[in-house]
């Protein structure tokens, strides 16, 4: 039988927190009355993330492993939506920011009428623990400039917490093509072009120290990222399947 959710990932040296966050997201999927699958990407790691992976899906058929040499979180993600088989696809961070106890409330039966379900520490009733403030304003600024450039109805594009239906998955991803941060961005403004239902949920959200986002380099490249996506947008190529 298919599974009903996948679970995907991204792992860039996670070789720290995976022994932690990886069997608290197996316990949550084997609990659940519907199959599933976790699948982690590992896109080039140089720590023991690969072998931690093997380790747990050595014992667990529900693990499965992809690897890829190139970095990016874009790329990750995309790589596992299209290796994934269920029917929703629920892509979070590593280090489970978000609890995963929260799943259930971006799947039906609690759930319905969408095709994304996105989680939001901006809708109301959204909490953020222990998050350092300049991160927090250096967040809002970022998205100011989504909702001028990109996207206006969308409060928080960036937490890396989303789920999809099968089908907006698999033609949303087939056409994404930033490998970087701003890929959920790019990916939330194809989909709203195209017309499919967006659902922002507010979430309790607890800073983890470690991020790899470096906040002023990486703001830069996703200013320049956002320009990026409406010239794609404007050229045609999100009409085509990009090369990976």
């Amino acid at each position: 039988m298919p599974p009903f959710l996948s679970i995907i990932v991204p792992a860039l040296n996670e070789g720290l927190r995976l022994p932690e966050t990886l069997p608290q997201i197996l316990d949550f999927l084997h609990r659940q009355s519907y199959p599933g699958e976790l699948l982690v990407v590992d896109n080039g790691s140089t720590d023991c993330t690969a072998a931690v992976v093997r380790e747990m899906a050595a014992g667990d058929p529900t693990v499965r492993l992809i690897q890829v040499d190139r970095r990016g979180k874009g790329l990750a993600v995309r790589l596992g939506m299209q290796a994934a088989s269920g029917e929703y696809r629920f892509f979070c961070d590593a280090d489970l920011s978000m609890p995963v106890d929260q799943i259930p409330r971006f799947l039906p039966p609690q759930l319905s009428g969408f095709d994304i379900a996105i989680a939001s520490r901006e809708a109301p009733g959204a909490r953020r623990i222990a998050e350092p403030a300049y991160r927090h304003w250096i967040g809002r600024g970022f998205n100011l400039l989504v909702r001028s450039l990109a996207i206006p109805d969308l409060h928080d594009t960036q937490c890396g917490f989303k789920c999809f239906r099968a089908q907006a998955a698999i033609d949303l991803f087939s056409v994404q093509r930033l490998d970087g941060w701003t890929f959920d961005v790019e990916t939330l403004f194809i989909a709203q072009r195209r017309g499919y239902r967006i659902v922002e949920l507010p979430i309790p959200w607890h800073y983890r120290a470690g991020s790899r986002v470096k906040p002023l380099l990486d703001s830069l490249v996703m200013l320049a990222d956002l320009f990026r996506i409406r010239s794609n947008w404007r050229q045609g190529l999100y009409a085509a399947s990009p090369r990976l």
